[in-house]
């Protein structure tokens, strides 16, 4: 059992952000449905369609499997190029719009000289997409699974990320993601905490006042 919250005040030298459910958007059922009819399901399927897509999900994000195997799992067949393109590019819209209020947040933290990592699951379409983003500039660094090698909640990953802030202490970093697994895994290792359930005002508290270390 684990001896910690999931709502952890107090001073931090860095942030470690989640992307998905965080400063990404998650995808509208419109965009879920364009996808489902895009992949040759009916409109009526899309919760089948989830099913299948996830179950087909890990190995892509870890790099395992290229948009080709993933796509012939989902569709049970290997698309054809032209359909293989269509599909990359619309499920690479599904996961690249941000939570402006986050964002300016992103921008108010590096203002304040704090670092900040990104670390994703997602597969190299997504992490090209997120690099190429306006935002990605205020980031320190940012991970992806697809290049790592590996999903969270493996401890590596989160190992990696705390090396990319610089900082030494784990206990002075702040792990900010969506998915309770993940932070349970974060708390593992001695992070900080905050489970994020879509309000930006709790991020914005832990973020508090630059920190005596840090220039302004």
């Amino acid at each position: 059992m684990l001896n910690t919250t999931f709502d952890s005040p107090g001073e931090i030298d860095a942030v470690i952000f989640d992307y998905n459910g965080v400063i990404g958007l998650q995808p509208t059922m419109p965009m879920w449905c364009g996808l489902t009819e895009l992949a040759g399901w009916q409109a009526d399927e899309v919760e089948r369609f989830q099913s299948v897509f996830w179950s087909a999900r890990e190995p892509y994000d870890s790099g395992e499997f290229d948009d080709a195997d993933f796509w012939s799992a989902v569709l049970g067949h290997h698309p054809e190029p032209r359909l293989l393109t269509r599909l990359r590019a619309v499920d690479t819209a599904l996961w690249t719009r941000t939570d402006d209020r986050v964002v300016a947040l992103l921008h108010r933290a590096r203002r304040a000289g704090l670092p900040m990592v990104l670390l994703s699951n997602a597969p190299h379409p997504v992490s090209d997409a997120l690099d190429a983003s306006d935002w990605r500039g205020v980031l320190t660094d940012a991970l992806y699974s697809a290049r790592l090698g590996l999903n969270k909640p493996h401890p590596d990953t989160y190992r990696k990320a705390l090396a990319a802030t610089g900082v030494h202490d784990p206990g002075r970093v702040l792990f900010v993601d969506d998915r309770a697994d993940n932070c349970h895994a974060a708390a593992r290792l001695g992070l900080r905490v905050l489970h994020y359930t879509g309000s930006p005002a709790d991020i914005e508290e832990r973020l508090g006042p630059p920190a005596p270390n840090r220039i302004p």
